[in-house]
């Protein structure tokens, strides 16, 4: 019997947010056109492009970033604070993305963009950020309303990249779009609740659960380490972090010693085929050594021909997980308790 179907899920899932990931191509396809129907106009800016957001609404940036590569001709950096980086000079363009559009961090950096004389252009489902862009009038792509932040990561991804592209901080990357929504589905359908019990999404999942998981990117999918991480904490409510190598070879590694002693930690590899040879010898010489001292040590690739579908496969993947996380531990993946006792004591401070 299948732990992981589709109606174990229904149990725990009230909200959809199955659904909402198995969504994620016609997610990629909308936000294209919900890009090209905002009327934004082609604005060179020389200082490159700032992506200011949090949480779930500024993953859609770095991943952006990551899928470009070499493909960026100008910096493409993030501000997660109340202000820009020291960079971020009237030359840079701000990409102010918030998916309530009530994110305070977000509110600032879009005042300071305008202070600064940035250009400025918004992502957003509405709230003050959209309200006060309509009175600056100052672009604004819209996203559906009705999801938690990080499910809109598809919206978020594709306009930090089609912003790249329209200020000259990077290629256009819309037919890569289109065959990673078309990839993403067959992995859906491999990896989703109808596909084997046994899948590897499923099966990584029942191997993580009951641990604390430790994820690790190098090159291009260091930011998806880092989404995993998220979502894992988002989603099942539980501890899980996320480093890089080669860094966490000069750190990290020796920790894992007194591993065994704290917990039970598991340790989750993200591969890429594009990586430098000498950063996949460390990764896989990182696995024997964690491999004694761990819960279980994994190593998961990218899936696809292009960037744009190698950091897509490893999304879904890492999405799934995470719900199926939640599923084991019989934990509704969309409830953020602490969020929001944390925004509301925010509040009244």
């Amino acid at each position: 019997m299948d732990d992981l179907a589709r109606a174990a899920i229904a149990r725990v899932d009230t909200a959809g947010e199955l659904d909402l990931i198995l969504e994620l191509p016609s997610h990629l396809r909308d936000a294209l056109w919900r890009v090209e129907s905002a009327g934004l106009r082609r604005l060179d800016a020389p200082g490159g492009l700032v992506v200011a957001g949090m949480g779930g609404s500024a993953i859609g940036g770095v991943l952006a970033r990551a899928a470009l590569g070499d493909r960026a001709s100008r910096p493409i950096g993030w501000a997660r604070d109340y202000g820009l980086p020291s960079w971020a000079t009237g030359q840079a363009m701000v990409l102010c993305a918030s998916y309530s559009g009530e994110t305070e961090e977000t509110l600032a950096a879009y005042e300071a963009a305008g202070a600064v004389g940035a250009p400025r252009i918004v992502v957003s489902s509405g709230g003050r950020l959209a309200a006060q862009a309509r009175k600056d009038q100052v672009p604004i792509i819209p996203v559906p309303g009705g999801m938690r932040a990080s499910r809109a990561v598809g919206y978020m991804m594709v306009a930090a990249l089609e912003v790249a592209a329209l200020c000259g901080a990077g290629d256009g990357l819309r037919a890569e779009i289109d065959v990673a929504a078309a990839q993403a589905e067959e992995l859906l359908d491999e990896w989703g609740p109808e596909g084997d019990p046994e899948n590897l999404a499923k099966s990584l999942a029942r191997d993580l659960h009951g641990t604390a998981p430790v994820i690790a990117g190098a090159g291009l999918t260091v930011p998806i380490a880092y989404r995993w991480k998220s979502e894992i904490n988002i989603s099942a409510k539980v501890p899980s972090f996320a480093n890089e190598l080669p860094e966490l070879d000069h750190n990290e590694v020796v920790g894992w010693d007194g591993a065994l002693e704290r917990g039970s930690f598991s340790f989750v590899a993200l591969d890429d085929s594009d990586l430098h040879p000498r950063v996949r010898a460390r990764m896989a010489l990182t696995l024997k050594l964690i491999s004694e001292q761990s819960s279980g040590c994994y190593r998961v690739e990218t899936r696809g021909e292009t960037r744009t579908a190698r950091v897509i496969s490893l999304v879904v993947l890492g999405d799934l997980v995470a719900l199926y996380l939640a599923v084991l531990r019989g934990v509704n993946p969309s409830a953020s308790p602490a969020i929001e006792r944390l925004r509301r004591e925010l509040a009244s401070a």
